[in-house]
């Protein structure tokens, strides 16, 4: 069998490019007899991957020097722990809830201090975005934090929420370098990198040199400080070392690709194929009110399990795979990340039309 379209939502499609170029490398990298596997991290050979993989990406976002890019483990879900350690001096944040994950990074900070929940989509099973434009800001508030595009439910910040000065951390696992950002906006922007940049297991963490402190909450682990990693350039310990090479070939491919306006552009023309047929469809329809649609994920339904459960089975044997929704929300969700191509998406669609022939 041949490459599938694989649409899941994480772990995802990667390059095909990126992989070829790492198979070729598996045994040998660059002549050092190794592979990046077996290398150690304090390694000249290693030291060049990961200062190479943070150059580059400090070049596709814009990266200021006042920021400092860390390689983590843990995924996002530690970060849900260690923000609130870092940062809660007032023992309060702020949270916008439009997912299970933002739910989550809420019920976890509430551990730590006083989470409060100044927005939610809950209400309609998180199939928008609440209007953020004026929010009742904490005046205590550490932080206010949000997940910027939501995995599960196919939703996206399309504007940052007015934060009334207070420092913006957001998640940004699913939306990771798909399009332009002004990192200058947030105090922390983080993500997985299971969905858009590599094989899971590294998180990266770009956060504000001003919120690196040793002032962080009693018991906080050595581990989970940021000041450990930022003061040893993310090799404290041994750092998920593959996983950050194959990250830095994939910030080489999309500078090769032309960078965040050429993803974006390249999204948007992904997701426009999708979106227009599920408006026209007469049998699936998306789940999301148009204006806070993510380029990601895309939910979608026909309204009967029956019918969704034998799309999802006739999708797999057509080499169309993963696209069973969230058991949160049920339905379908395709995930058309930087690496799907738009071949991927066409083929999408063109199944989905023969479907809704044979079964309205």
């Amino acid at each position: 069998m041949g490459r599938v379209y694989n649409f899941s939502a994480g772990p995802a499609v990667l390059p095909e490019a990126v992989l070829k170029s790492a198979a070729e490398e598996m045994l040998d990298y660059n002549g050092t007899g190794m592979s990046v596997m077996e290398m150690s991290h304090r390694s000249k050979a290693y030291d060049e991957i990961i200062k190479t993989a943070e150059r580059d990406l400090r070049e596709l976002m814009g990266i200021p020097d006042n920021y400092k890019v860390l390689f983590l483990q843990g995924g996002a879900s530690q970060q849900f722990a260690m923000i609130p350690m870092n940062l809660m001096k007032n023992k309060a944040a702020d949270f916008i809830v439009t997912g299970q994950w933002a739910k989550k990074a809420y019920q976890e900070a509430a551990r730590y201090g006083k989470a409060n929940k100044i927005a939610s989509s809950e209400d309609k099973t998180f199939s928008y975005i609440p209007d953020c434009s004026d929010l009742p800001i904490s005046e205590d508030a550490d932080y206010v934090y949000i997940c910027e595009n939501n995995t599960i439910y196919g939703t996206k910040f399309k504007e940052l929420p007015d934060t009334k000065g207070k420092t913006l951390v957001a998640d940004v696992s699913s939306c990771f370098l798909s399009e332009p950002v002004d990192v200058t906006k947030y105090g922390i922007i983080y993500g997985g990198v299971q969905k858009n940049i590599g094989p899971a297991g590294v998180v990266v963490v770009i956060i504000r040199e001003d919120l690196i402190t040793e002032d962080v909450l009693p018991g906080t682990p050595t581990m989970l400080t940021y000041k450990t990693h930022a003061d040893a350039e993310s090799l404290y310990n041994t750092p998920p070392a593959y996983g950050i090479y194959i990250c830095g070939k994939v910030f080489k491919w999309i500078k090769e690709m032309g960078g965040l306006e050429a993803m974006k552009a390249h999204n948007e023309k992904k997701a426009k194929i999708l979106y227009d047929f599920l408006d026209e469809s007469r049998l699936f329809k998306g789940t999301v009110v148009k204006e806070d649609r993510s380029l990601m994920n895309v939910p979608f339904v026909t309204g009967n399990e029956e019918l969704d459960a034998k799309f999802v089975k006739e999708a797999k044997a057509a080499g169309l795979e993963n696209l069973k929704g969230h058991r949160s929300v049920g339905g379908m969700r395709a995930s058309i990340y930087n690496a799907m191509p738009i071949e991927g998406v066409e083929a999408l669609v063109a199944f989905m039309r023969k479907f809704e022939e044979a079964n309205v």
